[in-house]
């Protein structure tokens, strides 16, 4: 009678044991590795912020130098501000994406 509620659980999955030590293992192995702490997500902020931020800003530069030389009905400013904020948010996707990508390949790594 004590062997059949080790054998349900086993067939049904890991028991309560195995699933808190591996969850263990990985907060451990987590610490081991997080070497960055807050200054790095800080930074990576900042990051992101500036890779939107001055493709913006250029188009807005772009467009205020088209609008002095070339006056007209429609406002190169506003244009080319959108325009560099849209660059800037797929650079900062893009960015953040591979960055995703980069940390799930080495928790599956990990994991195996």
């Amino acid at each position: 009678m004590n062997d059949e509620p080790t054998r349900n659980a086993r067939k049904d999955g890991p028991t309560l044991a195995e699933r808190v030590g591996a969850k263990a293992a990985r907060k451990l192995k987590a610490r081991r590795h997080s070497t960055q702490g807050v200054w790095f997500g800080l930074g990576m902020m900042g990051l992101i912020g500036w890779s939107v931020a001055i493709p913006t800003l250029l188009g807005a530069a772009l467009g205020l130098w088209l609008d002095q030389r070339y006056p007209g009905a429609r406002s190169w400013t506003l244009a080319l501000l959108v325009a560099g904020l849209a660059i800037g948010c797929l650079n900062a996707w893009h960015w953040v994406d591979k960055e995703d990508k980069a940390m799930r390949r080495e928790q599956e790594d990990n994991d195996e």
